[in-house]
């Protein structure tokens, strides 16, 4: 049985209430497993038409300039990292790099803001520094309850982003403080990872497609050795002078 979701800003999977748990009616690990996980992949099959909205929306808004920041926890992080890797580099086909952040692989100011600030700031403050009024941040975790992402989706409404997240069963805070969320109503934590990791593959998947549909937007492949990566940012560059000429050998 599927539930209709309740909330206009909110795509939910129906919960795969009485999924076996691991192991239980002798059924091995891995079989329990792949029962819960297709059990919500039948209803996952909801969230295709807001993946192929956001890929076309994240599509136009990196190729006029914008940016994609991600950030999460744990295994939530590793699979926001995977998401910027796939648009920075590519998902099938070569194309021109996207611009997209991972907050948490910032080491060195994730650890810098969480020691000056706190912990629950390590998301926020990079935000603000890199978010731009238009930019977008997705913010993923099963829980919908982690502090620092609570704090980073004010951060991004209070700059001008678009604040989707990437969340387990709903009602839950993160879903409430963002425009629009995907919601995967799992009881197992492990099946709502999994399901955020294909929701990571489709969104970049329409996000090619958008590209391809729109003439110019996919741009033309880099060609080696030059770095530019579409339109410039505003920022702060150092420039340490031009590099010296070398005379032939």
């Amino acid at each position: 049985m599927t539930a209709e979701p309740t909330d206009a800003r909110t795509t939910a999977v129906p919960p795969d209430a009485g999924a076996a748990s691991p192991g239980a009616g002798g059924a091995s690990v891995l079989d329990a497993h792949l029962a819960g996980l297709a059990q919500a992949l039948l209803s996952y099959r909801r969230c295709d038409g807001l993946l192929a909205r956001w890929g076309t929306e994240l599509a136009g808004t990196l190729t006029r300039g914008g940016r994609l920041l991600v950030a999460g926890n744990g295994g939530s992080a590793a699979e926001a990292q995977h998401l910027t890797a796939e648009l920075v580099g590519k998902l099938r086909h070569d194309r021109q790099p996207l611009s997209a952040l991972a907050l948490h692989a910032e080491t060195s100011a994730l650890t810098a803001i969480g020691n000056d600030y706190g912990y629950d700031h390590i998301f926020a403050r990079q935000v603000h520094a890199h978010g731009r009024p238009g930019d977008i941040l997705l913010l993923l975790s099963t829980s919908g309850t982690s502090p620092n992402l609570l704090t980073a989706a004010h951060a991004g409404r209070e700059t001008g982003l678009r604040c989707w997240a990437f969340t387990g069963p709903t009602p839950n805070p993160l879903a409430d403080a963002v425009d629009e969320a995907l919601a995967v109503s799992s009881a197992d934590n492990q099946v709502v990872q999994e399901l955020h990791l294909v929701s990571a593959h489709v969104l970049c998947e329409y996000v090619d497609r958008a590209l391809t549909a729109t003439p110019g937007a996919a741009a033309h492949p880099v060609p080696a050795g030059d770095s530019r990566s579409g339109p410039v940012r505003t920022g702060v560059e150092v420039v340490l002078g031009a590099e010296p000429e070398v005379e032939p050998r």
